[in-house]
């Protein structure tokens, strides 16, 4: 019998079981022109090298977390417009010696698509351990888009979707729009990747052109649509299926819950299930609501804090408590945030532009829908946050081992 080395061992050796890059590029290619042109130098790297290598006891305590998060928050899941479950729910984990940390939930998480297409093409690469994933994604992602509109319809044929996002032509993660708007086809679902202002209200919902649209895949980072309030009130007024929807943000993403889940006498007086507090009390990083009046205390204590925006993503407008300016830190104390106590990344060791090993952050990202991981990928990258800027960095495959 074959040793396999165990995943810190292969984390730490910037050789070993690098991917098929000749697979990855013939799956991109297979996927059309529109893709390829659609891949410029910007997405240099949007897939790392490597694989990023998990034990079986760390994707436990991960379900573990999401479990009991969804334990705690599923009362307020559904919303007062479609009512559906919200679909690529993105748990996102630190994991380094002390365990498994959520560091934030995200309710229009990127990247399923774009990962599942990596594990496809590496299917036959030989790399140790399984990737962490269900068997067929395709199905899966098609079966979740529709329940979504089952729960808000029925026995009804969903026919048509809308992908929309802000000029989405110009978003970084567009190359996976044309892969999901691939994918709603081959399901015999009319797709269009559309801005707002493509989307015309008319007496009865919403048109892109000639045709209604049935559902809203929703990619937009102004989570309240205050900013579109044409879709807000179609929404409302269910005359158009929208996932994930504002109700879905409020429940899950809003930074504030990070602190519910810390907060242990409260998920007692809760009636939460004694395994569910014990999960997240491990698993959730100690996160506090910042208030100005205690600035003095913050700023003695700013080392061993993390401070995020209430209503963040993507990293913007978080910063490390030990890297603050004294300007930045007033800031933070004039605004809505939350401190979550430092659970550092853990690292995986790269060939750097120049041959030579380098050590790279992690994070670990969940998809999930309805409390069930879809699968699971990872992000590597240099700095503060996730940025696609980072050579031998981006989206990597996740495989578990031992």
């Amino acid at each position: 019998m074959v040793e396999v080395p165990d995943a810190a061992s292969l984390n730490a050796d910037a050789h070993s079981a690098p991917l098929d890059p000749g697979a990855l590029n013939a799956a991109l290619g297979a996927q059309g022109a529109a893709l390829l042109e659609a891949m410029s130098d910007a997405h240099r790297h949007l897939f790392a090298g490597v694989p990023l290598y998990v034990t079986a006891e760390q994707v436990a305590q991960m379900q573990a977390v999401i479990a009991a998060a969804e334990d705690v928050l599923r009362n307020g899941k559904s919303g007062v417009g479609s009512g559906g479950l919200g679909v690529f729910y993105g748990y996102d984990f630190h994991l380094n010696s002390g365990g498994a940390h959520l560091i934030e939930i995200n309710t229009n998480a990127g990247g399923a698509f774009l990962n599942a297409l990596l594990i496809a093409s590496q299917r036959d690469a030989g790399l140790p351990g399984q990737a962490v994933a269900d068997d067929d994604l395709e199905q899966s992602f098609i079966a979740m888009f529709r329940n979504e509109w089952r729960l808000a319809r029925g026995a009804a044929a969903l026919r048509s979707l809308a992908i929309v996002d802000e000029q989405p032509q110009s978003q970084y993660l567009y190359p996976e729009f044309l892969l999901a708007k691939e994918l709603f086809a081959r399901a015999g679902i009319a797709a269009h990747i559309v801005d707002p202002s493509a989307l015309e209200a008319r007496a009865g919902g919403l048109y892109v052109g000639e045709q209604q649209v049935d559902l809203i895949y929703n990619r937009l980072t102004d989570f309240s649509l205050r900013q579109y309030p044409h879709l807000y009130s179609a929404w409302e007024k269910r005359q158009v299926v929208l996932t994930p929807d504002p109700a879905h943000y409020a429940c899950y993403a809003d930074k504030r819950r990070l602190a519910l889940f810390a907060d242990g006498p409260g998920l007692q007086a809760s009636c939460v299930p004694q395994a569910s507090i014990v999960a997240l009390l491990q698993g959730v990083p100690e996160t506090r609501i910042v208030r100005s009046e205690d600035a003095e205390k913050w700023w003695a204590e700013r080392k061993q804090w993390f401070f995020k925006p209430v209503s963040g993503y993507g990293g913007k407008g978080a910063y490390r408590g030990d890297k603050v300016t004294k300007r930045v830190f007033e800031e933070i104390m004039g605004s809505d945030y939350v401190a979550q106590r430092l659970a550092l990344p853990g690292e995986r060791a790269v060939n750097g532009e120049n041959g030579e090993p380098k050590m790279l952050k992690y994070d670990v990202r969940c998809y999930v829908y309805d409390g069930h991981i879809q699968l699971v990928a990872a992000r590597l990258y240099q700095g503060q946050t996730t940025n696609f800027r980072t050579p031998g960095g981006g989206f990597a495959m996740v495989r578990v081992v031992g």
